[in-house]
């Protein structure tokens, strides 16, 4: 089977690129918890992924395979997720009784967050139906070279077990686990300097 080809997207693949990450994550623990119902999941998981993400397509770390069949969307050093983004989605789509919990996670993801400069993947996904053909090992090779050129660390949290293997594959080891009252586990992971 062909290895998947990469390539950096632009402000113009966002719709496309974000429409491959709501899908891959429409059974995602830590998304359905946060969003139950699909109604809910729809509209709310294409602003999370934006604020989360979205500030990667201005930087030129959003890469896709072909088709936007698997999207990642990298923050080089020195680069954020929008924070205020972020908050406003949270704060406007789930349910009063999960807002404390919420609030929890993300005060432990940034206990975990490294602080010296590093690669960030906030969102990696790839759509159900091409799952398993290679094209989250491609996404995830083509920015750790770059990490490796930069030789720095990167880091991400998964809320999906099923995704470990990929990120150990890669290199990633766990840093911990994030659980707060009924949630899933969240699992921080870094992989070091190369």
């Amino acid at each position: 089977m062909k290895s998947p080809t990469v390539r950096v997207m632009a402000a113009a693949d966002e719709d496309p690129a974000i429409e491959t990450v709501v899908l891959a994550f429409a059974a995602d623990p830590m998304t359905r918890y946060t969003w139950p119902y699909a109604h809910q999941y729809l509209a709310a998981m294409p602003r999370l992924v934006r604020a989360f993400g979205g500030r990667a397509f201005s930087n030129g770390t959003a890469f896709c395979t072909d088709g936007y069949v698997g999207t990642a969307l990298w923050l080089s050093p020195g680069a954020h997720p929008d924070e205020e983004g972020l908050r406003a989605v949270i704060e406007s789509t789930i349910a009063p009784s999960l807002a404390a919990e919420a609030a929890a996670i993300f005060e432990q993801m940034a206990k975990y967050h490294p602080t010296e400069p590093h690669w960030y993947l906030p969102l990696i996904g790839v759509d159900p139906a091409y799952q398993g053909e290679g094209h989250g090992d491609a996404l995830m090779a083509y920015a750790l070279a770059q990490c490796d050129r930069d030789h720095a660390p990167a880091y991400l949290e998964s809320s999906n077990p099923r995704n470990m293997s990929l990120y150990r594959r890669h290199g990633f080891e766990p840093l911990g686990a994030i659980q707060v009252g009924s949630s899933p586990t969240l699992v921080p992971m870094l992989r070091r300097p190369r």
